[in-house]
């Protein structure tokens, strides 16, 4: 290299460098938010606060401004922080690292590991919210996704690059569910955001809904409810942003978040304290604003691979129509809906196909896996329309020939649907199954 092209890039590095450290002064924390006097810093950029002796340097993140002062909210816990407290802005945003030696691990909202195991080294950064995805550079989602579930792949078949929901109330087996998929989908990569969850259920998770098999191809980032708002928050972005590297790597990837709702709940905190006018059910109007940018981070890209994304919906008081749910609904290309009656009558996966919908499926079943799905949802929706009738023996056989078939047909569909967590199924053999017992008709009145 010649002196010149040297000097010009020490010229060039030097007129970057900030010569001038500016620094603020802790004035005031409410709870949640850190108000400073200073330093200039702009929104999402990382600053940290000093401590005492005892007492680690804290990082924080710029949230907003307010009569002249900076508001940061900590990504920890401020306990041993002394007013007057010294800040400083890092001048950058938090960017996540990322490396294929993340596969088969366990790590925090910041890529650090939490499985005890050695430390991960980046092959490059990414940065939690990137831009937009161009509209042109999204290919047709035409290519099915087995998830290995029959009740899913035979009547309601997604794709590689949809986002789906699953919508359930507390219990109803939404984990096991997830664990099922995240096991046994025809994916490369499973990137799974446990998010907000207790401590307890991120090892249950890890050891009955995932299992060793699941485990090998997954990456688990984990934020628990235990953690700050903005912690949680951003373990969703860092989710995302880990299955975008995969994704540009030309990796078909599954993504899952568990649950949305907790990251909803987590934004729902970090608006409030900044001062957002509450508007549907206490949410500001960010957490209505931020959803629809986290989903349009999934699909399928030209010269690259899929992010097909589930993200369940922990549903309040099993009310379907809540803010969030009802937001969710909206914007995704499908939904899973999981009853407590099925759950409680044994039927797992609790998977309530009548109120369940796949908006792809003209686009990845055949004209025979579409009539074959048509047929089994009748079937269902004939014997449950009159269930009460049949239990209490007041149906009279030959009164209707649908309802006759559907008595018949209808615990032989159940039990082909039915499946335990360690059991999987293709898509070949679940639709031939289901032919099976469309074609056995026997005991049906003439």
């Amino acid at each position: 290299m010649s002196t010149t092209m040297a000097l010009d890039r020490f010229n060039s590095a030097l007129q970057r460098t900030a010569l001038v450290r500016e620094y603020g002064h802790l004035l005031g924390f409410n709870g949640l938010v850190v108000e400073a006097s200073g330093p200039d810093v702009k929104i999402g950029e990382l600053c940290e606060i000093d401590g005492d002796a005892r007492t680690q340097t804290i990082s924080a993140e710029a949230v907003g401004f307010r009569d002249g002062r900076v508001l940061l909210m900590p990504f920890g816990h401020l306990r041993g922080i002394a007013a007057g407290a010294r800040v400083r802005s890092l001048g950058r945003a938090l960017r996540i690292p990322v490396a294929r030696a993340m596969v088969g691990r366990v790590v925090d909202a910041f890529g650090e590991p939490l499985d005890g195991g050695p430390a991960i080294a980046a092959e490059s950064y990414r940065e939690l919210q990137p831009a937009p995805i161009n509209p042109l550079r999204r290919v047709p989602l035409d290519q099915p996704l087995e998830t290995g579930v029959s009740a899913i792949d035979g009547v309601m078949p997604i794709a590689k690059g949809q986002r789906v929901g699953v919508f359930a109330g507390s219990g109803v087996g939404k984990s096991t569910l997830l664990g099922m998929m995240a096991r046994h989908v025809n994916a490369d990569v499973v990137v799974v955001g446990m998010i907000g969850e207790r401590g307890r259920e991120v090892g249950d998770f890890l050891q009955e809904s995932l299992g060793p098999e699941g485990r090998r191809r997954s990456v688990m980032m984990v934020a628990t409810a235990d953690q700050p708002a903005l912690v949680r928050t951003h373990a969703v972005h860092a989710a995302h942003a880990v299955a975008e590297y995969f994704r540009d790597m030309g990796l078909d990837v599954l993504l899952i978040v568990d649950s949305i709702t907790r990251f909803a709940m987590a934004q729902r905190e970090v608006g409030l304290a900044v001062g957002e006018p509450p508007t549907s059910r206490g949410y500001p109007p960010s957490v209505f604003n931020l959803l629809p940018q986290i989903l349009e981070r999934g699909g399928r890209v030209r010269d690259g691979g899929s992010i097909s994304a589930i993200y369940s919906v922990l549903v309040e008081g099993d009310d379907m129509n809540e803010p969030v749910a009802d937001h969710m609904r909206a914007i995704l290309d499908g939904h899973v809906v999981l009853s407590r009656e099925l759950a409680g009558r044994g039927q797992l996966p609790a998977i309530d196909l009548l109120s369940s919908v796949s908006r792809l499926v003209s686009r990845v079943a055949d004209a025979r896996q579409q009539k074959l799905a048509s047929r089994v949802k009748s079937i269902i929706a004939t014997y449950e329309t009159s269930r009460d009738l049949v239990d209490m023996g007041a149906y009279q056989a030959g009164t209707n020939p649908a309802l006759d078939e559907a008595i018949v047909l209808y615990p032989k569909l159940i039990d082909c649907l039915r499946q335990a967590p360690g059991q999987s199924a293709s898509l070949r053999e679940t639709v031939d199954k289901l032919e099976q017992v469309l074609a056995s008709r026997s005991g049906v009145p003439a």
